[in-house]
């Protein structure tokens, strides 16, 4: 009877698990396993040519593409500073609120989503150009007599950044904040300590889980999302993702553009890697 049981149970959970498995499998696993043997092949400069040679992964350390990952690690810093900056305040505010004021907020975080993200980043090409909206205004009052270069830099790259990818630092910062034990915070006020002290003792280190999960949740998408520099650098800020594409489009070079893939993969995983090894759980990700 306990093998029949165990059976019985085991042949529900298959039927359950297999159509998930067999879809990551097909979808992630094997795309994921050709990528990883495209990186190990060389290519004639038209095609991939199917001789295995480990010099892809060598020129990773090219001095010209190690000028590409300082620039990518610099723009995935400041847009996850500036996410925490501006996210941190944003997700007490509306883990504070109660009622519609918090439904508001959560629609308000929400809309951005229901836009695709590459309208919305020509909308702040159109308003940052030459004759946009803010030179336009600027001038009108003579503030300013010529226009100024607001695209096309690392700046706007940056706007862009924390503009597509605040919900992600939001999101996680929102669900640790929610989570704190009030009576603590009001349990060191009455103790005669003040907000900010309150705040680095108590607030701080009780969401610096939110943290590390929204920064690895920004850092991470930043190095990769090549449309936004395309759009707001205008070819100007290359990140890896741009790299990678350019060798998989203009370079055709697929081999080189696979091991440039797996390479960012790798640190993928190390960064998440660290994130658990500190303490971090994997549900905060999802």
């Amino acid at each position: 009877m306990k093998k029949l049981n165990l059976r019985g149970q085991i042949i529900p959970a298959a039927v359950t698990v297999s159509p998930v498995t067999l879809w990551m499998i097909l979808l992630i696993g094997l795309p994921l396993l050709y990528v990883l043997f495209l990186s190990f092949m060389s290519t004639d400069g038209y095609s991939v040519v199917y001789k295995f040679n480990v010099q892809n992964y060598t020129k990773l350390l090219d001095p010209t593409y190690m000028k590409i990952y300082m620039n990518s690690f610099i723009i995935a810093f400041f847009t996850t500073a500036l996410c925490i900056l501006l996210g941190y305040p944003f997700a007490y505010k509306m883990a504070r609120a109660k009622g519609s004021k918090k439904v508001f907020m959560m629609i308000f975080l929400m809309i951005p989503f229901w836009t695709n993200s590459l309208i919305r980043l020509y909308g702040w090409r159109t308003l940052l150009g030459k004759t946009g909206f803010f030179n336009v205004v600027l001038q009108t009052i003579g503030f300013l007599k010529e226009p100024l270069e607001l695209m096309y830099t690392r700046g706007a790259v940056l706007l862009g950044m924390v503009y597509v990818l605040f919900p992600f630092m939001v999101l996680p910062l929102y669900a640790a904040i929610e989570k704190l034990d009030w009576s603590l915070l009001e349990a060191s006020s009455d103790l005669g300590a003040k907000r900010l002290k309150t705040f680095t003792k108590i607030t701080l280190p009780l969401t610096s889980s939110g943290i590390f999960a929204g920064s690895i949740m920004v850092f991470i998408p930043t190095l990769g999302y090549f449309f936004v520099s395309d759009i707001m650098g205008g070819g100007n800020q290359q990140l890896i993702g741009n790299l990678i594409k350019t060798q998989f489009n203009a370079g055709n070079n697929w081999p080189l553009g696979s091991a440039l893939s797996i390479g960012l993969i790798l640190l993928t995983l190390i960064i998440i890697g660290i994130y658990r090894v500190s303490g971090g759980k994997m549900e905060d990700l999802v």
